[in-house]
């Protein structure tokens, strides 16, 4: 069984770098985390949008902003850490990402095993490896991208851990990599990482291992652990950037009252949405589990799964703004019902042999049948666009990076990634090209045609045609 769950590494693994495989910047959010990376390669403590801000900036804006603390850091260390390796590129930005979904395959593989048998931890991890949205996820074509891959990650992490600890209470190492792990996920993406104290405290009083005391004293070394590893940061962003930090500590609040950038839905978002990420008949061994664990109460490491699912479910329902990515990190739990729900079926196989067998196969192949459309095997994707090519080639008209300023390209993201000048959209007035001059940038102003006579008639300054794609 091991030589087939590497295997299914290997291909899932071939599945991400085939998916990955773009040389360009996605739109959202990847460039933005692609840029914010790339800054922190040269300063690790001080996370910028626009390294060199030329023109005033709003910092209540995170898409044009100076310090940007939009997202935790963790994912943008490990993306800063791979492009200080492998150089400032697409697929290094990507790469983090592979590996950790990757490694997930594995961790679903144990956790499945553990909470069940070998059977359902490989049908858990065969779902993990083709998941199509995770694979998006890996792959930087999704909003949110690499923060949910890595979120994702150690949130699972995290749940095996603390599974091992409920196996072994002597092994104290399990309980502080626990609380490592959580505090990382938190690092990620913030508090909804909080989930896994539940889930351990469920493996824990399952496992009949521990006493009270010994509960409360673990449960304590746990939140420790936890806090250690992630206020650090939180006092450090509070002391050196208050304002971006206050406002940004507002905004994730507005998450939950207000609908923001567009991204509401009904109560039910969810749970509607549940059939086209997991297949049509997910909701059979989700409905199924629901009355298996009501039933059996006692039963812990089920009523751990369920906490898993549908407690992050139900409250990112409560909240308005809605988006897919939000309830990701609970995909490990739906694969892990899924195993024992088809195990479950299994053993009918001889009274109800057609009907056994066609749900079990639809269970397995509808997930695969996502994979295929969202991994968009049989279509021809161009995977560089020309914009990309414009922006790298100018490169070469750009001597001194902190001295040149460009304006007029629809990609002033990637602009910086790719060149790492300074980049706007617009073309600012007359007069701030001139003090700009006088303070001794270099300019670059790209021709979409769209020039009038005074900029075309300034000296001192590079005008350069790009092409109609650049310009979109």
């Amino acid at each position: 069984m091991v030589i087939a769950v590497l295997l299914l590494m290997i291909c899932g693994l071939i599945l991400r770098i085939y998916f990955a495989s773009d040389f360009y910047l996605h739109a959202w959010d990847e460039r933005y985390h692609a840029l914010v990376a790339k800054n922190l390669i040269s300063h690790p403590l001080l996370p910028a949008l626009y390294d060199n801000p030329v023109l005033p900036f709003d910092y209540h804006n995170w898409t044009s902003n100076h310090i940007w603390l939009h997202k935790q850091p963790l994912p943008l260390w490990m993306m800063a850490l791979s492009m200080g390796v492998f150089g400032p590129n697409e697929i290094a930005v990507r790469l983090p990402s592979i590996l950790l979904t990757t490694l997930g395959i594995w961790l679903t593989f144990r956790i499945g095993q553990s909470l069940a048998n070998v059977k359902v931890g490989f049908i858990a991890a065969f779902l993990y490896s083709i998941h199509g949205l995770i694979i998006e996820f890996s792959g930087g074509r999704m909003a949110t991208d690499h923060i949910d891959a890595s979120y994702l990650f150690f949130i699972e992490l995290a749940v095996f851990f603390a599974l091992k600890f409920s196996l072994n209470n002597k092994n104290q190492a399990c309980n502080i990599f626990c609380g490592m792990s959580i505090g990382a996920a938190i690092l990620c993406k913030w508090l909804p990482a909080l989930i896994v104290i539940p889930i351990w405290y469920l493996f824990i009083i399952g496992s009949k291992k521990f006493t009270i005391a010994q509960i409360l004293m673990n449960l304590l070394i746990l939140c420790f652990v936890i806090l250690v590893t992630v206020m650090p940061w939180q006092l450090y962003i509070h002391y050196e950037f208050p304002l971006e930090s206050q406002w940004e500590s507002h905004y994730n609040l507005r998450h939950i009252t207000e609908v923001l950038d567009k991204q509401g839905g009904p109560f039910y978002y969810y749970f509607d949405n549940l059939r086209i990420v997991f297949g049509e008949l997910i909701y059979i061994p989700l409905i199924w589990f629901l009355y298996k664990t009501f039933t059996d109460l006692k039963n812990y490491n089920r009523l751990a799964l369920a906490v898993w699912l549908f407690v992050p479910i139900i409250f990112f329902s409560i909240v308005q703004t809605k988006m897919i990515g939000y309830i990701i990190f609970t995909a490990p739990a739906i694969f892990i019902i899924t195993g024992i729900f088809c195990q479950y079926l299994y053993r009918y196989r001889y009274k109800y042999t057609w009907l056994i067998y066609t749900i079990i196969l639809l269970l397995l192949a509808l997930p695969v049948r996502y994979c295929i459309e969202r991994v968009s095997f049989f279509e021809i994707r161009e995977r560089r666009h020309q914009w990309a090519i414009d922006l790298k080639a100018l490169k070469k008209n750009i001597h001194d990076e902190r001295k040149t300023v460009i304006f007029n390209t629809a990609h002033p993201i990637e602009a910086m990634f790719y060149t790492g000048a300074t980049a706007y959209p617009e073309i600012p007035e007359i007069n701030v090209l001139g003090e700009l001059r006088k303070k001794g940038f270099n300019i670059i102003v790209l021709d979409k045609g769209d020039l009038n006579n005074d900029v075309r008639k300034l000296a001192d300054i590079q005008i350069l045609k790009v092409s109609r794609e650049i310009a979109k």
